[in-house]
């Protein structure tokens, strides 16, 4: 984000940071998800996510004040917990987390940009051409090291939220009461399995406090940041989702699931509001690329130097202070990520790690709630919250797609033995102090 005269950031600036990692490429894709899931109560499913968000981003904000650092929730969960491993396994889950959100924006880059050239939104070469594209594109902009990046961010988060408020104010007016009620029409369950399938969609808000030795003032700014990000975030989906399934019939949820998005602005945009919708995707996604990859491949360089990565994530380019093979290596695996999987493996993986995340940081605020001066009531609902929704996500994945949950379980496993046998702790490849 751009910074005041100081280099400091201020709150109106920490709000962009949170709103714009969130309002990223996520809502574009996962929409027809939730509404092909929730049905007619989407809208509650993205309200369920925003309010485990916002009580998670409190905990957030109480660690963040309190231990600062660069490392985030790595740090956090080093503070909390004496078994050194489950920081370790934490912060590579939280790694790959990012990286599945990298896969997540290519994919959705790819479905609108097919999309608009007029073929298949989700399948051939195009698809895949373009989201492989887009992430070969900005692994060469962070490896160039661009330093206008930041300061154009800002603006770019303002078009995306007019984008969206545009659609959100226009398709309000052409609303179908009829396809909003009955508004439980899948049940319960439908609403919050759609509410933990999404979840990724709030995945954002927690860069904020990565950048508190920035801020202008985190003791004041850094809550009210989170907390206004979330509260933001949350009203935008909201608005849109009610906009689409109002206009949305439900042959068109299933048809266009991808990028549903553009296709409920047709009803009363026509034509230019497909376009718009699909420009805000593409900027948003290539926007959330440009800004997760930059972030990821520093969190790896981090990690590396407490050696929990192998010391090659570490390893900088001469002239410049970019971790050049941290960038190769993310961007490749998000390569790899992105064209052997579909929507919703992608989107199952990367809300699954997040809300382990938070389960683990609402922990972490209970258990250090004496030094962090937080009401331990907070805390315990976001764990039960979270906790709640990641087993929703498990059962769905169970009963629907089977296929995912292997996939998923055993990547997870993978992660575990490999931190356990690599890192500075590790039974056999312990690496040297």
């Amino acid at each position: 984000m751009k910074k005041s005269q100081k280099g400091q950031l201020g709150l109106k600036e920490l709000i962009a940071i949170g709103v714009g990692g969130m309002v990223g490429g996520g809502i574009f894709s996962v929409l027809g998800l939730s509404v092909s899931t929730s049905g007619h109560a989407a809208p509650i499913a993205f309200f369920i996510g925003g309010l485990i968000a916002l009580l998670t981003g409190i905990s957030y904000a109480k660690l963040g004040t309190r231990f600062g650092g660069d490392g985030g929730s790595f740090t956090y969960l080093e503070k909390a917990f004496k078994g050194k491993n489950v920081a370790g396994i934490s912060g590579w889950l939280l790694l790959t987390g990012y990286i599945g959100t990298l896969a997540l924006y290519a994919y959705t880059f790819g479905v609108y940009g097919s999309a608009m050239l007029g073929g298949k939104a989700f399948s051939g070469a195009t698809h895949h051409i373009l989201e492989s594209f887009i992430l070969l594109i900005f692994l060469g902009v962070n490896l160039y090291g661009v330093q206008a990046a930041g300061e154009t961010e800002d603006i770019i988060v303002m078009i995306k939220v007019l984008i969206l408020g545009l659609f959100a104010i226009a398709g309000l007016i052409f609303i179908k009461p009829d396809r909003l009620f009955p508004l439980f029409n899948k049940g319960i369950n439908g609403t919050l399995m759609g509410a933990a399938l999404i979840f990724v969609a709030y995945e954002g808000f927690e860069l904020i406090p990565n950048a508190i030795n920035e801020m202008k003032n985190p003791e004041r700014d850094l809550g009210r940041a989170i907390t206004l990000a979330v509260i933001i975030t949350t009203f935008i989906y909201l608005t849109v989702s009610i906009v689409a399934v109002g206009n949305l019939s439900p042959d068109d949820i299933n048809k266009y699931k991808e990028y549903a998005l553009a296709v409920a602005a047709k009803p009363f945009l026509g034509k230019a509001g497909f376009t718009l919708i699909g420009l805000g995707a593409l900027l948003s996604t290539a926007s959330a690329i440009n800004a997760t990859l930059f972030g990821t491949a520093r969190l790896g360089m981090v990690m590396a130097k407490e050696r929990e990565l192998p010391k090659v994530f570490s390893h900088r380019e001469r002239t410049k202070d970019i971790p050049f093979l941290s960038l190769i290596i993310i961007t490749a695996l998000a390569l790899l990520f992105v064209n052997t999987t579909n929507l919703t493996i992608i989107s199952s993986f990367a809300s699954s790690t997040f809300l382990l995340t938070f389960v683990g940081i609402n922990i972490a605020a209970i258990k250090l709630r004496g030094k962090i001066n937080i009401n331990f009531y907070l805390p315990l609902l976001g764990l039960l919250m979270s906790s709640i929704s990641w087993v929703i996500l498990i059962i769905y994945l169970t009963q629907s797609n089977l296929h995912a949950l292997i996939w998923i379980v055993g990547f997870y496993l993978a992660v575990i033995v490999t931190e356990i046998l690599f890192s500075k702790r590790g039974l056999i490849f312990k690496q040297k102090v």
